[in-house]
């Protein structure tokens, strides 16, 4: 072998190394974080007999917390503040933090008959003086979280890793809009603090460098009717709103829903222009009645798309 070979073989090799080195650093500085998320559950007793193994088993997994993404009872079953107590009760005996979204059936539903006909109004305000009393979660131990104010102590907001979580009050099955043309007026002031928070939240992001959102709500808003401009009205300010916030912001967006009881991770939301899928928003619907689970999603730095999931049925332990 000439000089100038073995120089150019030294070369190789010494870039070779470099190369492997850097991957090696590149691994050290790669990190994961995890959470669960839940929902639309438990809805019988067979439910609320397994659903502690079954946040025991999320447990297990070392998860930084869960969230509930609301319907904590059947829409029949009696909105009594016994029942609101047991949930209390549930969700506090999880030993991970537990965040809890409200969902129509533990308020807008309560003017059913069968759910004891109650005022919706005067069982969300105790939801909040139950499950929102201060600004932290539910579960052992407690998570801190920032409360919207003036009112709506469910509005939350909160980080992990590089992802800012925010939740919102937003039950199905249309957001509490009414039966009419005109909103409801309890939709109309609510609505409005919904969608300032929300907006709120993509602005501490984008101020932040936040590398993704994760957005916590009960309802499914509608994607496929408002894919095809069908969107029904207690959600079409707050899809707007989501598409544009979305389309100005840099990283992955995660909304986490409930609501249709269809297990699914897709990406429905589409651009106002080319109608394709816009790639950085993903959709998680939870588990929900008559099967019960839970997804694992772990925020991965090392990949562009930040979130991966791993889906897990529950079966009896």
């Amino acid at each position: 072998m000439t000089r100038v070979s073995k120089r150019r073989a030294i070369k190789s090799l010494l870039a070779a190394v470099a190369l492997l080195l850097a991957a090696g650093v590149a691994k050290v500085h790669a990190e994961t974080w995890r959470f669960a998320a839940i929902g639309d559950t438990p809805y019988s007793s067979y439910e609320r007999r397994e659903l502690p193994p079954m946040l025991a088993h999320i447990a297990a997994h070392h998860v930084s917390f869960i969230v509930h993404a609301g319907d904590f009872k059947d829409s029949r079953e009696v909105c009594s503040d016994d029942l609101f107590f047991d949930r209390r009760a549930l969700f506090d005996a999880s030993t991970v933090p537990l965040i809890y979204v409200p969902g129509d059936n533990e308020w807008t539903d309560c003017r059913q008959l069968a759910a004891g006909h109650f005022d919706p109004i005067e069982r969300l305000q105790k939801l909040r003086e139950l499950f929102f009393a201060a600004p932290r979660s539910l579960g052992k131990p407690a998570l801190p979280l920032e409360q919207q104010a003036g009112g709506y102590p469910e509005n939350l907001r909160w980080r992990l890793g590089p992802v800012l979580f925010v939740s919102l009050n937003v039950p199905g099955p249309d957001n509490n809009f009414g039966m009419g043309t005109e909103p409801s007026a309890e939709f109309v002031v609510r609505n409005a603090r919904v969608i300032a928070w929300l907006r709120d939240g993509f602005a501490l992001a984008r101020r932040e460098a936040a590398a993704g959102m994760v957005i916590v709500m009960q309802a499914n808003p509608g994607f496929e009717h408002d894919a095809i401009g069908l969107t029904h009205a207690g959600y079409r300010q707050l899809l707007d709103t989501l598409r544009q916030e979305t389309l100005a912001f840099p990283g992955q967006v995660l909304l986490v829903h409930g609501d249709t009881h269809w297990q699914r991770i897709d990406h429905p939301l589409h651009h106002p222009r080319t109608h394709r899928p816009l790639a950085n928003f993903t959709r998680l619907e939870t588990f929900g009645y008559p099967v019960m689970g839970w997804v694992k999603v772990i925020v991965d730095s090392e990949l562009p798309q930040i979130f991966r999931f791993e889906v897990y049925p529950h079966a009896d332990h």
